[in-house]
């Protein structure tokens, strides 16, 4: 099947796309392998894993590859990581004294055109390059001062807690700046993590002061160019959907949890204002029968089918845990219906 990324972009508009969309914000080494089966050209030259997801994604029927544009990142303390990660374990800034001392990266230094002709190079005719950012703003934030040390930092020191998070959301907002022109990239993700299950990480208060004005002005620069941006952040939502919607004004939302609000119950809560991403609950995906998984899937196409604003594919991502069999029962869904 032919790559469409205008098709993608519909669904982002909120409308009603010619056939069914897929969307995915990342799969796991076995399954860009497997999905590849060695189409991608090898050249050795420190891109080859790009060149392989970007045919893994057009193999699989997806109308994009989404990549990190450039090595930009925020240097932190090493720290040993193993597959999970404590939010705690970060102590690159805690004071004044430590805040002076980091040097904050430059992103103009960082090589995103070699990245960015690389991929277009080998990009098949119809296809779109998605960039996501090197985490978001809050991510960035309590990578750099920790989790517990942040919620002090904003009683103890809400002047420095400010300078922290202006200087992180000033450097992302560059970091999208670099890419939004490109023809081959139609439109942007702004992947940032919010929430545990129950509420967010910080009180809404405080994502409205500190977080949310620099996530503003990254929606303001897809939109200045034109293109869509949508938002990927896992967590409990309820409260600052009206802020996602009408004050940061993201053209979709991604990450959703069956424990927190299915995907079908947003979908009916939403639609027509802001477009609805995956939703295929992860833990659904690793215990469902799979016809199960197809059933859900094509139910929530069929739901979709007459109002638009919809893309199938699962509530976060498709880690390795995940049974190929469970992320082949999903996407059946929408081969079928473009057959």
């Amino acid at each position: 099947m032919k790559p469409d990324y205008r098709q993608l972009l519909k669904v982002l508009k909120k409308e009603v796309p010619d056939r069914p969309v897929l969307f995915e914000f990342f799969l796991n080494d076995a399954l860009y392998e497997r999905l590849n089966n060695g189409e991608a050209p090898v050249k050795n030259d420190g891109h080859d894993l790009m060149r392989r997801n970007i045919y893994a994604f057009k193999n699989a029927g997806y109308d994009y590859c989404t990549l990190h544009g450039s090595g930009f990142y925020f240097p932190q303390n090493s720290k040993d990581r193993m597959s999970t990660i404590s939010l705690n374990d970060a102590n690159t800034i805690v004071d004044w004294e430590t805040y002076e001392k980091y040097e904050w990266p430059n992103v103009e230094s960082f090589d995103n055109e070699t990245t960015m002709q690389k991929a277009e190079e080998v990009l098949p005719e119809g296809m779109g390059l998605i960039v996501f950012g090197p985490g978001g703003v809050l991510e960035n934030v309590i990578g750099l001062v920790g989790y517990d040390n942040l919620c002090m930092m904003l009683y103890d020191e809400p002047e420095l807690a400010q300078l922290i998070f202006d200087g992180v959301g000033s450097r992302l907002v560059k970091y999208y700046e670099q890419f939004i022109e490109r023809e081959s990239v139609p439109c942007i993700i702004s992947n940032d993590d919010w929430g545990f299950k129950t509420q967010t990480m910080l009180s809404p208060a405080d994502m409205r002061k500190y977080v949310f004005p620099w996530h503003k002005k990254i929606v303001e620069v897809a939109h200045k160019h034109n293109k869509p941006i949508f938002l990927h952040s896992c967590g409990q939502a309820d409260k600052i959907m009206e802020d996602i919607i009408s004050d940061m004004k993201y053209d979709g939302k991604h990450s959703y949890e069956d424990a927190i609000t299915p995907v079908e119950d947003c979908y009916e809560t939403y639609k027509g204002r802001i477009a609805i991403m995956g939703g295929m609950d992860l833990h659904f995906l690793c215990t469902a029968k799979a016809e199960e998984i197809t059933a859900r899937a094509n139910a929530m196409l069929e739901r979709s089918a007459k109002i638009g604003g919809y893309a199938l594919g699962s509530g976060n991502s498709v880690p390795d845990y995940i049974p190929q069999s469970a992320f082949f029962a999903m996407i059946s869904a929408a081969h079928m219906k473009r057959s």
